[in-house]
């Protein structure tokens, strides 16, 4: 039986699982055992096959010894990474540390028990293509390319955390967040060539703002007008779904996008596109 890895029970993380989970056995991983004992007891209440495992993927060693656990469960078919901390709920060294790092670790140990077929997507963000263009291509070039036991120390990745108001402790936290979600992308398609000489995949999928206890609990937060117009300035109208995402997923693991590596895959409701050309774009004569 092939093997679904699934890190991060939160909402995104569930629906994958239950998108992909039929027919294999499904490795559920969360930093919390109280989350993740509610997704195991929920998969299993659903007839899926489901195993859990505590992980912090900050820790490496903890990431090898689930990688090396899943793949003795069988062939692993895919990876799907969703574990993270929002914007909102961190300081700047924890952002970093579990959504930077973490991802890394995440892709270095996978690596070492992916096998031909296999399929790795990373939940990165929209807010990593928002910062593109406004990170130095020194500081791209180190997200992409350092050693784990060096990618936390550059000069431009600041943690320091001393705001005077509310609003400058979110404005750091929101520039972590979009750094380390560009550094996913990055580390995504700079990790490609090592992922083919394995004949296995690896890409990104970026989500604009998707409704899940997290989102909820930021739009009940100090940043929540932040959020909120985000969510107003979305072409399709609405906030984003658990489900949108895991389609997003699915499709990336399936047959039909096997020319697809390396890639991020923007499932954003047209928030970037308005961000970047809603008043400069295309404009339709009448």
């Amino acid at each position: 039986m092939n093997v679904l890895v699934v890190t991060g029970c939160g909402g995104m993380g569930m629906a994958i699982a239950r998108r992909l989970g039929s027919g294999t056995q499904v490795i559920l991983a969360d930093f919390s055992q109280i989350e993740l004992d509610k997704g195991v007891k929920s998969l299993r209440e659903e007839g899926h096959s489901v195993e859990g495992v505590p992980v912090d993927v900050s820790d490496l060693d903890a990431v090898k010894g689930l990688a090396q656990y899943a793949s003795e469960r069988g062939p692993i078919s895919v990876i799907a990474h969703t574990a993270g901390v929002a914007m909102n709920q961190a300081v700047p060294e924890r952002i970093y540390q579990v959504d930077l790092l973490g991802t890394a670790n995440m892709i270095q140990a996978f690596h070492a028990v992916a096998t031909r077929g296999t399929s790795f997507v990373t939940i990165s963000s929209a807010a990593g293509n928002g910062i593109e263009g406004f990170v130095s291509s020194k500081l791209e070039y180190h997200l992409a390319t350092a050693s784990l036991d060096s990618l936390l120390r550059h000069p431009e990745l600041d943690t320091t955390f001393n705001p005077k108001t509310e609003r400058e402790a979110q404005n750091i936290r929101l520039n972590a967040y979009a750094v380390a979600k560009r550094g996913n992308n990055l580390r995504v398609e700079a990790a490609a060539p090592a992922w083919a000489k394995r004949h296995a995949r690896i890409n990104s999928v970026s989500p604009g703002v998707v409704m899940s206890t997290m989102t909820q609990q930021e739009l009940e937060g100090p940043g929540a007008h932040l959020l909120r117009r985000s969510i107003g300035r979305t072409l399709v109208g609405r906030i984003g779904t658990p489900t949108d995402v895991a389609n997003a997923v699915a499709f990336l693991c399936s047959p039909d996008a096997t020319f697809m590596t390396g890639s991020n895959l923007l499932v954003d409701g047209g928030l970037t596109a308005e961000e970047r050309w809603g008043k400069k774009g295309f404009k339709a004569k009448m």
